[in-house]
């Protein structure tokens, strides 16, 4: 399949949150004109949950995976009828079958929990485990409101390597939205002095270098963007999660080094996934 043409595949399981991904992700597909691919996976034969049987009008103990992929299809049809949806069942695991299909999909997309009836404020596990090893860019949409892909709107994106800002850019342009780059700092406390006349100093060097790494990884991005530049001091997860208030998406990376598997999420992609307000973007970083 040729790249321009893969899917955008979205893990279902028949719980809301899942929906409102399907939602979400039928929206990225008309912009993107890629088709969309719904995966069902698990090793139950019965689905566990309770919302998508009242849908349905039967006992949780007989909807089975075709019922949770044709529901999932019909809603999407519903959001966008001009988007080809796909869909599939497949009897095993979902982390290893999601983190598989990333191998042939544009994008990845996941709700914020499974069926185990976790509270909303925390991430599920599948989400978490597929977001650490896919080999796509992957998006967790959180919130419990529309999340609707808009056009216009802020796109902000934690300022690391390349591949988060070149993503933002592409996801700024297909919506005509704004990029807020933001850097977050810290002066280590072992640099602090009791001098007056120097107090300040460290904490000007970090917020230097923090503008300079800042500058460095938006040169060369394209100018038909509109970017607004954020250098704050404080932990980077909790400057992102206290920025994703007011935005339509947040992006981050996670980075892939030699000789591990898949991505690995650091503190700050943890962080976010578990906190942000909007849907959150993980984005392959690679060393070299």
């Amino acid at each position: 399949m040729n790249a321009m043409d893969l899917p955008i595949v979205v893990g279902v399981d028949g719980s809301e949150p899942s929906l409102r991904a399907v939602d979400w992700a039928a929206d990225e597909a008309a912009l993107r004109g890629l088709p969309l691919r719904l995966v069902y996976a698990s090793l139950w034969e019965r689905y566990e949950g309770d919302a998508l049987a009242h849908d349905l009008g039967k006992p949780s103990e007989q909807v089975r995976a075709e019922d949770i992929v044709t529901a999932a299809a019909r809603r999407a049809h519903r959001r966008r009828a001009d988007v080809k949806v796909l869909t599939d069942s497949l009897p095993e695991e979902p982390e290893y079958a999601l983190v598989r299909e990333s191998r042939n999909a544009a994008l990845l997309v996941t709700g914020t929990r499974g069926r185990g009836g976790m509270a909303e404020a925390l991430l599920g596990s599948v989400s978490l485990t597929v977001a650490g090893h896919a080999h796509c860019p992957m998006v967790i949409v959180r919130g419990s409101q529309d999340n609707a892909v808009r056009p216009g709107g802020r796109i902000v994106v934690g300022v690391g390597e390349g591949a988060p800002v070149r993503f933002a850019y592409e996801e700024a342009r297909l919506r005509g939205a704004s990029v807020e780059a933001v850097r977050a700092w810290r002066s280590p406390a072992r640099e602090t002095t009791d001098h007056p006349l120097l107090a300040g100093e460290p904490a000007r060097l970090h917020e230097q270098e923090a503008a300079q790494a800042l500058e460095k990884a938006l040169r060369g991005m394209p100018a038909d963007v509109e970017v607004h530049r954020r250098v704050v001091e404080g932990h980077a997860r909790t400057v992102l999660a206290d920025a994703s208030r007011d935005a339509d998406l947040l992006i981050v990376g996670a980075r892939r080094r030699p000789r591990h598997f898949g991505l690995q999420l650091g503190r700050v992609a943890h962080g976010v996934l578990h906190h942000s307000v909007c849907p959150v973007a993980v984005v392959p970083e690679r060393d070299g």
